[in-house]
């Protein structure tokens, strides 16, 4: 976000004061947005987002140098928050604890905009159980060169699964280039229960739809097709909850949709200009999700059945480390995804002769997970170029280390 020295502003949402910092600060310079512009399209679609987010431990994905910088991830609530934001604690499978923000109205939904926040990142429990989700996430993520129509092709033989188990899908744009299906469960199963279903719900969606659609975890494996993202729900996962905005140029929004408009439905219509209008003529589309809670008893019952998952080969010596059965080669760890770009631009000129073989998945650009932000990692998969044709891997052209200077019990050298 860029600078100003714009006064603050106070607003009153429904008998509460929240402060809003430099109100005049440009968000996103392509629409013209600014901070005070997207508390104000909040809070017209209050409702829906909190039937989102609302009692949830959140994690807070800040960014304070604009949508063109990584965010940082904040998962300990600030010290200072107010007395309309409840906290719980998390505890991590790592070992490691953190007090998250809990907003149940309007007013933390302002809050959490002020803090540099675009999108909500909840997880899939409530505050008052935080070891039993209640809500199982399908995240449809499309592999480079899968258009639109796959992916909502997927999403169908998707809710064809869920019904066949006795469960209700609610889809909605992911805000980027997939969609998110999401399930109302009865918190009783544990993590690593909605985990197993998530799983199994894929494995069969790929059963159905092999080619079209893949469980396979390891991205060089997938091909041209979606990938089922069961691991979203695992315990330390967050997603964009419904309504989220996104650091898309456009400001597109994660938004709701019925079942009868997923096929026409394109993701770059819904925008923070478009949503609030959509939403005071329309409605919530997924107004009766918490009127539609299923067990997992038949996902369950079906993983069973299928039985346990294929595990992926591990490297020889007892190093525990996956060995993939793919020709990768890694180019460049990075700090942010322009510095990527190029070390992929720069290998693609060293090595111009083998780029004409290479189909769209199999270059890999992918944002990984560190202590508190993301990085990049860039890895090319060779499998569509002659064997003798291939370059051996050299030296990273970009050698970012996230966890540099990073403490932590049980790390070499601590």
């Amino acid at each position: 976000m860029s600078p100003s020295k714009t006064p603050a502003e106070v607003l009153n949402v429904d008998g509460t004061e929240v402060r809003i910092s430099s109100p005049d600060k440009v968000v996103f310079p392509e629409p013209g947005l600014t901070k005070l512009d997207l508390v104000h399209y909040y809070l017209a679609v209050a409702e829906g987002a909190l039937r989102g987010a609302a009692d949830r431990p959140m994690v807070l994905k800040r960014f304070p140098k604009g949508i063109d910088a990584e965010p940082f991830f904040q998962k300990r609530v600030p010290e200072n928050h107010p007395d309309f934001i409840a906290t719980t604690t998390l505890r991590y499978a790592s070992g490691t604890s953190a007090e998250e923000a809990v907003i149940s109205n309007a007013a933390g939904l302002a809050w959490v905009i002020n803090l540099g926040c675009l999108d909500l990142n909840p997880h899939p429990v409530r505050a008052g159980d935080l070891e039993h989700p209640d809500e199982l996430r399908v995240d449809l993520d499309p592999m480079p060169g899968v258009d639109w129509s796959q992916i909502v092709d997927v999403a169908y033989v998707v809710r064809e699964v869920l019904d066949d188990v006795g469960l209700v899908g609610w889809p909605k744009t992911s805000g980027s280039r997939g969609l998110h299906i999401l399930v109302r469960i009865a918190p009783r199963w544990s993590y690593r229960d909605v985990r197993l279903a998530a799983e199994t719900l894929a494995r069969e969606v790929e059963n159905r739809a092999p080619g079209l659609a893949t469980a396979r975890w390891w991205k060089e494996e997938r091909g041209e097709s979606v990938f089922v993202d069961f691991n979203q729900n695992a315990k330390d996962r967050t997603v964009a909850s419904a309504y989220s905005i996104r650091s898309l140029p456009d400001a597109r929004v994660s938004t709701p949709l019925s079942w009868g408009e997923v096929r026409s439905a394109r993701p770059e219509q819904f925008t923070v200009l478009t949503v609030p209008r959509r939403f005071a003529e329309g409605g919530d589309p997924h107004a009766g999700i918490d009127d539609a809670v299923g067990s997992l008893d038949g996902l369950l019952a079906l993983a069973a059945e299928l039985g346990p998952a294929d595990k992926p080969p591990r490297g020889a010596a007892g190093s525990g480390r996956r060995q993939s059965v793919m020709p990768l080669i890694e180019v460049a760890r990075t700090k942010t995804k322009p510095e990527a770009l190029a070390a992929l631009d720069a290998w693609k000129t060293r090595h111009a002769g083998v780029v004409p073989a290479l189909h769209p998945a199999d270059i890999m650009v992918d944002g990984m997970r560190g202590s508190s932000s993301l990085w990049y990692r860039v890895r090319v998969n060779l499998q569509h170029v002659p064997e003798d044709e291939r370059p051996p891997q050299q030296d990273l052209i970009a050698d970012y280390d996230p966890w540099a200077g990073k403490q932590w019990p049980g790390r070499q050298g601590n």
